[in-house]
């Protein structure tokens, strides 16, 4: 693929509205006497549109509706030309085909007009099974593979009850896909079960609203019925939330969901399967809320039970009757950032299927390029820009500092008091950055002349402003959001006074989906009305505003998966279908393109990189993970005098940049880096020659004789009692069993962990002290410096090898710390005008090589 240019990076965005029109002819046909013709356009100008319908047969006529007549809804959704027609035939007027055209009514200009005002002041129609769209490729091959996974095990154990990923970003279409392997599997019982509640209404619309589920039964708690009465030849969806499902009186199951037990099920769909990143996502997110509010964030968002089930996950690995107890024949897990499952193994290759952003606007490119003249299945998804810009030194100084020694967006938007009386720690500062960020700083007026150039500032570029127009601050706090507030409200802000500000933070802002009303109404259609919501977490997870362009990042966040679920509402695709009602293969984008904007440039990039890194978990070469993300995601980054392109491997540069030594050391003391699971161990275990090579790890026989094999035993012993737990068997004596067995085995795995940690913590030292950076770590380790390896870490190569082979060690994330060891090396090395290694053509990771750039 091209690299764009910073002027194709900061495209121009479309303007369309959709217009209702309705006209008669002047000097009509007998059988056109009395007719008016509804239709719709998104041209300007609804008189072009009318004489284009018209074709050959020009005739006069009389335009019934004003030229300005949008079909656009107070709440900010449209209505079409349909939905009018639909309206007059409601009201007892006759819909007349002629030719193959169905908009002619039969009424007079006033009902026309009227019928247009109640739509446009609310009126909805409830429509029938109307959709009638096939799975897109990516969704058909995700179904095929899967079942193909399904029918290979039942085919080697009958009694298999197969377990399959799909790690696939929003917008993939995980409901309807996930209905149609159902159908695929001629699945009559379906349970769908997720920790998000919010997500009900579209498990509900995709099954009741396409064609290809005609005859399915939706059931839930929410939308009433008895699943238990729906006839044994009616396919059903069973919808339900953990929060409720895991829910019991005492021991036992609630007594309203033991019918859950009473139903064979042919497919279990856990959606949103991310537990182990959920955790600490949902805290970041909602940190900067009040304490009170941030639990009840959480557990709106996450349901209260989501700390119970990740701690019986750790227990029980695939065993998902421990916590769900129920019979099925397979499970299917959705999820946008499995990344935990994906980098302990929890799943294999074979049972994953990926759809990440960078498939998306691949295969975007890729139809567009292949079939230019057909409508693009992708083209509503925008694609993402990432805009970083260095702040000047002024800023820098009162909020740098910490570990890196970087801006910390955090301090600088640090804020007290609450409501009108909020107001910024560095009030003078943040005045000064809402100046810069519009292009008017003093700063930026000499560095203009200086250089001759203005940058892209986010509120000053003419390209970039319409993205600007319904943008989301992600702010540290509430404080800080009540404080943005009134500062843009100040009388010396008279450029900030063309937007309507939403706080959607604090209790006042309401918990979890009652925060968006606010929003959509200052919003409406999005095209007469400028916005900006202030937010530290809410409307950050599960939202669609279609409106919303662009996102400032404002706070520091940890997590790539927590930065990333945040920019994606920024991504939701705006469009109008149809435009001129005469050609369904039509689409009018409005959004080519959505922007992030960070002020943290050093933060920003890392947080990409690990995020590259992490959507290619089986790609050794972490700069062609990155390389694959930005070439659909370009980042700009504005230096203090002008704005340039980064590609993969600068990115990785300034990441490392920003890194101490002391963080790379702890790349190697991650618990990522090695695998402690049953599965892992037992493989241990079963080798002789991998238990005597475990056993010359420094400290390993401090844990004891067997420790493996205890705790496997003793984890097993643990799902037994917990299996026997649920059914209420448990005596006191073995409640107390189970918590010590429980505390102790969970004890004991750490420490083998923490071992297996300290020997990895020794390559770093091996990489200082070998000289050949051209090979692939491995090679060193095996073939050219075996001996040094022995003496510094106490394993063999047969040994080491072994353990690799076994799983222990994480290969693909050695080879993300080993790239990361080498650039900072050189960067350090560098600085000071030495090269560490000079004329290398190559770098070596791990288990392999790329090229050195010259």
């Amino acid at each position: 693929m091209t690299k764009p240019s910073i002027d194709e990076i900061l495209t121009s965005k479309p303007e369309a509205r959709l217009r209702i029109y309705a006209w008669s002819p002047d000097d009509p046909p007998a059988d056109y006497v009395g007719l008016i013709k509804v239709g719709q356009t998104t041209q300007e100008n609804v008189n072009d549109r009318i004489r284009q319908s018209q074709g050959q047969m020009q005739q006069a006529y009389t335009l019934h509706t004003d030229p300005d007549t949008f079909a656009e809804r107070e709440d900010g959704s449209i209505f079409r030309d349909g939905d009018v027609r639909q309206r007059l035939i409601n009201n007892g007027h006759e819909n007349v085909l002629h030719g193959s055209s169905r908009e002619w009514m039969r009424c007079s200009p006033q009902d026309v007009r009227s019928a247009i005002i109640e739509l446009q002041q609310g009126l909805r129609f409830e429509t029938a099974r109307d959709q009638t769209f096939p799975m897109r490729d990516e969704q058909a091959d995700a179904v095929d593979q899967t079942f193909e996974y399904y029918q290979s095990r039942w085919a080697e154990d009958a009694k298999a009850v197969p377990r399959f990923l799909w790690n696939a970003k929003m917008r993939f279409g995980k409901t309807f896909t996930s209905y149609q392997l159902a159908k695929k599997l001629g699945a009559k019982r379906v349970l769908v079960v997720t920790f998000k509640p919010a997500v009900e209404d579209a498990w509900q619309t995709d099954l009741e609203s396409h064609v290809d589920f005609d005859g399915w039964r939706y059931v839930s708690q929410k939308s009433g019925g008895d699943p238990l009465e729906v006839p044994a030849d009616t396919p059903m969806v069973y919808f339900g939330s953990f929060q409720d499902l895991l829910g019991r009186d005492g021991n036992s199951v609630k007594k309203k969901n033991e019918w859950i037990h009473a139903i064979n099920w042919d497919l279990v769909v856990f959606d949103e399967y991310h537990f182990g990143a959920w955790r600490d996502s949902a805290k970041e997110l909602f940190e900067g809320e009040d304490e009170a509010v941030a639990k009840k964030e959480i557990e709106q968002e996450f349901a209260s039970t989501l700390d119970k089930v990740n701690d019986q996950l750790d227990v029980v690995g695939d065993d998902e009757e421990l916590f769900l107890p129920i019979t099925t024949r397979a499970y299917l897990y959705l999820s946008g950032t499995p990344f935990k499952a994906l980098a302990t193994g929890e799943f294999i290759e074979e049972q994953i299927f990926n759809w990440t952003y960078t498939d998306e606007q691949r295969a975007k490119a890729e139809f567009a390029k292949a079939h230019p003249d057909q409508r693009n299945p992708y083209g509503s998804l925008p694609q993402m820009r990432l805009l970083t810009y260095q702040m000047p030194d002024e800023l820098l100084s009162i909020a740098s500092g910490g570990e890196f020694d970087e801006f910390d967006l955090n301090e600088f938007f640090s804020a007290s008091g609450k409501g009108v009386m909020a107001t910024f720690t560095h009030k003078d500062e943040v005045q000064k950055w809402l100046n810069i960020i519009r292009g008017s700083g003093d700063t930026e007026a000499i560095t203009g002349l200086k250089t001759g150039t203005r940058p892209p500032w986010p509120y000053s570029d003419v390209r970039l402003l319409p993205y600007l127009n319904h943008t989301f601050w992600f702010l540290p706090h509430v404080a800080a959001c009540e404080a943005m507030k009134n500062l843009l409200e100040e009388k010396q802000n008279t450029f900030w006074h063309d937007y309507d500000v939403i706080v959607s933070a604090g209790t006042a802002a309401g918990i979890g989906l009652d925060a968006l009303p606010p929003v959509r109404d200052a919003i409406k259609g999005g095209h007469d009305t400028k916005t900006i919501t202030l937010s530290c977490g809410k409307l950050t997870t599960g939202v669609t505003v279609k409106q919303w362009s662009s996102i400032l990042m404002l706070r520091n966040l940890k997590s790539p998966e927590t930065y990333f679920q945040a920019a994606f509402r920024v991504q939701s695709p705006w469009s109008i279908s149809n435009p001129d009602g005469d050609d369904p293969s039509r689409e009018e984008v409005l959004k080519p393109a959505c922007f992030v904007f960070d002020f943290a440039p050093t933060r920003a990039l890392r947080q990409i990189s690990e995020y590259g890194i992490g959507l290619s978990p089986g790609e050794p070469n972490p700069e062609k993970a990155v390389a694959d993300l930005v070439s659909f995601l370009p980042v700009l980054a504005y230096d203090g005098a002008q704005m340039v392109q980064i590609d993969a491997g600068g990115i990785l540069d300034i990441a490392m940049a920003g890194t101490s030594a002391t963080l790379l050391a702890r790349k190697w003391e991650s618990a990522m880096l090695v695998n402690v699971d049953n599965d892992t161990l037992r493989r241990v275990l079963d080798s002789e020659e991998a238990m005597d090579a475990v056993s010359r790890i420094e400290g390993w026989r401090a844990l004891g004789d067997n420790v493996i094999e205890t705790i496997i035993n003793k984890s097993e012993k643990v799902k037994e009692l917990k299996k026997k737990g649920k059914e209420g068997e448990l005596s006191k004596k073995e409640k107390k069993e189970l918590t010590e067995e429980e505390r102790e085995y969970k004890s004991m795995r750490k420490k083998v962990q923490e071992k297996l940690i300290k020997f990895a913590t020794r390559i770093p030292a091996f990489m200082y002290l070998t000289d050949f950076r051209e090979n692939t770590l491995v090679d060193v380790i095996t073939k050219i410096e075996p001996e040094l390896f022995l003496t510094v870490t106490g394993l063999t190569v047969a040994d080491f090898n072994l353990l690799v082979d076994l799983k222990v060690f994480n290969t693909e994330r050695m080879n993300a710390a080993v790239f990361a060891f080498r650039r900072y090396e050189d960067a350090s090395l560098r600085y000071t005008g030495i090269d560490s290694h000079e004329g290398l053509s190559r770098v070596g990771g791990y288990d392999t090589v790329i090229a050195r750039e010259a």
